[in-house]
């Protein structure tokens, strides 16, 4: 099997001052930069995802805005694949796939924002396509919801993401154990 590293949407406004800042993103792209350094260190293949919202009433990820930036923490190096996305599922309307099928990957690794829209969209349709994935749990973050009048927490809503996703499209580890 042939393994890549997906970086999705990592990006500045998902960080504390940004448009929309999730719940520890933080604590997500410092395990992010740990996987990104596994995956450089074997030499495997790294493919960063950038989300644009380019709709004159999107709130974040707006083009020409410093937000949609990717993040420091996991900034590409050069000849690191980047695919611009403009929906959750960064297959849809993207190369992705067929960035994917040209390496010969089969086998995707997942980090990234947000554990409750783009990386569940990504992640179940990775599999739907045939990918093996394993997504990186704190790797992850995922902003705080409500539902009516019932506020979630974004640790929560991580949570139940990943067991959603866990067994049914993706195995779900951790960095350290991903890393060794």
């Amino acid at each position: 099997m042939t393994k890549a590293l997906l970086i999705v949407d990592i990006q500045n406004d998902y960080f504390p001052g940004g448009a929309n800042p999730l719940v520890e993103p933080e604590t997500a792209a410092a395990a992010a930069h740990q996987v990104l350094q596994h995956f450089r260190t074997a030499d495997l293949p790294v493919i960063h995802v950038r989300h644009e919202w380019d709709d004159p009433e999107a709130t974040f990820m707006r083009p020409g805005t410093a937000g949609i930036d990717i993040h420091p923490s996991v900034t590409p190096d050069e000849g690191e694949t980047v695919i611009v996305k403009a929906y959750p599922n960064s297959f849809r309307e993207t190369g992705l796939e067929q960035e994917l099928r040209s390496r010969s990957i089969d086998e995707l690794v997942v980090v990234g924002m947000m554990t409750s829209m783009c990386i569940d969209a990504t992640v179940r349709a990775a599999a739907d396509l045939g990918f093996q994935v394993t997504v990186v749990a704190d790797a992850c973050a995922a902003p705080d919801l409500t539902f009516g009048d019932r506020h979630i927490a974004g640790a929560d809503v991580h949570a139940s993401f990943l067991a959603a996703l866990s067994g049914n499209y993706a195995e779900v580890t951790t960095a350290a154990e991903l890393s060794g």
